[in-house]
């Protein structure tokens, strides 16, 4: 390495460490803004990503997005307490919500539907054991089935017309 530019680097100090949460389990967030833009404070945000190994690059990609679009998601890889993860980033003027979430209430929606187990499952494409299942807690639905049963709570309609659309009108096809 050319001397000028090692004085340089020494110059600069060295990069400043924080400590890494040792354990958690991965989540993806959705994180927006949390008032005005003017009170995200992006490093910290960055930083409490970072804590939780997201690498600085990505956190740092996350939140330009995040100020620029308003909104992005994000995939954080250990997260040790969701409500810390969240209140950090809020201190940091950013709100953060899991995607993941909890299961949402299946006969709850059901019921709200006005649909009998095996109505609810015909009408919306799912095999009824698995109806049956998650309603008395055997089974919790996995992230794609959540994501779907989260469609179908907020809009049953479409979500309907959407699963019985004919192939043609699906595939793009009018012939």
């Amino acid at each position: 390495m050319d001397s000028s530019l090692r004085e340089r680097l020494e110059r600069l100090g060295r990069v400043r460490e924080f400590p890494r949460v040792e354990s958690g389990s991965p989540d993806a967030l959705l994180l927006e803004w949390a008032g005005r833009i003017q009170d995200i404070r992006t490093i910290s945000a960055i930083f409490a990503l970072s804590r939780r190994w997201m690498p600085m690059i990505r956190a740092k990609r996350a939140i330009e997005t995040l100020v620029t679009e308003k909104r992005v998601y994000v995939y954080v890889p250990k997260i040790e307490s969701l409500d810390a993860l969240v209140a950090e980033l809020a201190e940091a003027g950013v709100k953060a919500t899991s995607t993941t979430g909890t299961d949402p209430d299946v006969k709850a929606t059901r019921e709200r539907l006005g649909l009998t187990q095996e109505a609810f499952a015909l009408r919306y494409g799912l095999d009824l054991d698995a109806v049956r299942n998650w309603e008395h807690g055997r089974r919790k639905p996995d992230t794609a089935a959540r994501s779907f049963l989260r469609a179908i709570s907020n809009d049953p309609q479409g979500v309907e017309a959407a699963v019985w659309m004919p192939r043609e009108a699906a595939a793009g096809g009018d012939d």
